[in-house]
């Protein structure tokens, strides 16, 4: 395992980061497996875990926190707030209503007196993003939280978020988490180049492009069941219809997955190592995040952790999917609702 500076702060996280979204009914209910999973990934190295409030609604926090009990220290611990964690119109956001009454509820599920990377889900366009970072910064201040991160922002919100920091004297965000793949490069255009300038982390979700970039979906063969994007699977809903072969986007990504397997063999890696490779070797990443389901699919991806791409396998992927372009399909969740129809026409 190899590690890297979380931007400017010193501390060292490894450069793979375990993301535990898969952990709870979303993924594997099998709450003692998803401990040992966890205990396993520190065992080879891993000191950063990522999760969410809004995984399995709370969930994939308590598996994380009874995990880490008498090893709370030795792990750089992140998870976020902003997505709904109940009916209530209240119980979301960036405000500072919610934010107080987030952490305080992390907090408790994950067993903890702190949160070590406190990040919010998604930018809330409806918020003034200075009552965000305050309210944050006094978390930091109060020694809840220690650093301060966004998630899934555009390049303008990551820029912005650094100069209401300066202007108000706030905590500024220190890290960033994208979605980043093979599949998902439209962030090297702006996103990644905007976080090198400001010094932020950056620590990708979704490296495999929901199981796309491991070969297990492949043209006439059948969906495997429990994956992501089985009819019954948490991408599901992302689709129009269950059947992924009605998507539309899903013949050019079968081309992709073909041209990539062979790239793979040449280099004498599977798909999977493949891919994690590629998101670890752009300069702007720390750390990429890994989720697996099973132990089965965290030893997979441990044996990525130490693989260094060539230049000419790098070039090879750019001519299967260019830089700063997306594949078909890919969502970045990032559309600003100023464009929609509705809005606009107010």
């Amino acid at each position: 395992m190899r590690y890297r500076k979380l931007a400017r702060t010193g501390v060292e996280v490894s450069t793979q980061c375990l993301g535990a979204m898969m952990f709870g009914p979303i993924g594997n209910d099998d709450q003692d497996e998803a401990v040992r999973i966890i205990h396993r990934a520190l065992d080879a190295g891993i000191n950063f875990i990522d999760t969410a409030d809004v995984y399995s609604q709370g969930v994939s926090e308590e598996i994380v926190g009874r995990a880490l009990q008498g090893r709370r220290d030795d792990v750089v611990l992140a998870t976020k707030f902003f997505n709904p964690m109940g009916d209530e119109r209240n119980r979301r956001g960036g405000s500072r209503r919610w934010i107080i009454r987030a952490v305080e509820d992390s907090l408790r599920r994950l067993d903890t007196d702190h949160i070590d990377l406190y990040q919010i889900h998604r930018h809330d366009w409806d918020v003034d993003l200075e009552e965000t970072l305050g309210a944050l910064t006094d978390l930091v201040r109060a020694g809840k939280v220690r650093y301060l991160g966004s998630s899934t922002f555009p390049a303008d919100w990551i820029i912005e978020a650094q100069w209401a920091a300066r202007r108000r004297g706030s905590e500024r965000f220190v890290c960033e988490q994208p979605q980043y793949s093979i599949f998902a490069r439209r962030i090297e255009e702006a996103v990644l180049p905007a976080a090198l300038r400001h010094d932020v982390g950056v620590i990708p979700w979704s490296p495999l492009a929901g199981g796309w970039l491991t070969g297990k979906y492949r043209r006439g063969q059948d969906i495997p069941g429990g994956s992501r994007y089985g009819k019954d699977g948490p991408f599901a809903q992302r689709r129009a219809d269950a059947d992924l072969n009605d998507d539309p986007s899903t013949p050019v990504r079968y081309d992709a997955v073909e041209s990539l397997v062979t790239i793979a063999e040449q280099a004498g890696l599977s798909l999977t190592h493949l891919a994690l490779a590629f998101v670890d070797a752009h300069p702007a990443i720390t750390a990429a995040i890994i989720g697996p389901k099973t132990m089965a699919q965290l030893e997979d991806l441990l044996g990525a952790a130490d693989v260094v791409l060539d230049a000419a396998t790098l070039d090879a992927i750019d001519k299967v999917v260019p830089p700063g372009t997306d594949i078909s399909g890919v969502n970045h969740f990032d559309r600003s609702p100023a464009l929609d129809p509705a809005r606009r026409r107010r």
